[in-house]
């Protein structure tokens, strides 16, 4: 079973070089889950049911056309659009883009999310695997980034951003949640 790819970059990018306030580590999607991110709000732009094919999507999105084919095929087999063939044929949002998450969009191209390879539990011969003390806790930090990743819809994606609004929504995010270990720093 695929894992979703959130890598932990130690060079920070162009733009995040160019920004004032640069984070220099940072988790990242998968280019693949990025572009059916950007699909799939392009998707639920449209009227609802509206077909379109992969070159529509291609041409609007500026996502390759073999690329846009993959994911398609790729969201459709997830059950996130529904194909028609022929004529009047197409894609379409298999469902409202009110219940569609982010998490949904990742999870179709790249698998369950796992921020580690020892997050499935299974030993990966990770030379830290004796003597770690976060292991038994990563699986807390996976669903709260699961849970971040399924508080957007899809239908949030499609509206105009607003500004000060993503901060906040991170900010809070932060707030409601506390590691199980938090509390272990000063009994070592």
């Amino acid at each position: 079973m695929r894992r979703a790819r959130l890598s932990f970059l130690s060079q920070p990018t162009k733009s995040e070089r160019n920004a004032p306030n640069c984070v220099e580590q940072t988790v990242r999607l998968s280019h693949l889950a990025d572009y059916a991110v950007v699909l799939m709000t392009a998707a639920a732009r449209r009227p609802a049911g509206a077909r379109l094919s992969a070159t529509e999507l291609s041409g609007e999105t500026g996502v390759p056309l073999p690329t846009t084919q993959k994911l398609m095929g790729q969201l459709a087999a997830s059950g996130l659009f529904t194909s028609v063939r022929g004529a009047a044929g197409g894609f379409a949002l298999a469902k409202p883009a009110s219940e569609i998450t982010l998490a949904d969009i990742v999870e179709a191209v790249e698998g369950p999310i796992a921020l580690t390879m020892c997050s499935d539990g299974q030993n990966h011969d990770c030379i830290l695997d004796a003597h770690c003390r976060v292991k038994p806790h990563i699986g807390v930090v996976g669903k709260a980034v699961r849970g971040a990743l399924d508080a957007v819809s899809l239908e949030q994606l499609c509206s105009p951003a607003q500004a000060g609004v993503q901060g906040a929504a991170t900010a809070a995010l932060a707030r409601s949640w506390t590691p199980a270990f938090a509390g272990e720093r000063g009994a070592q």
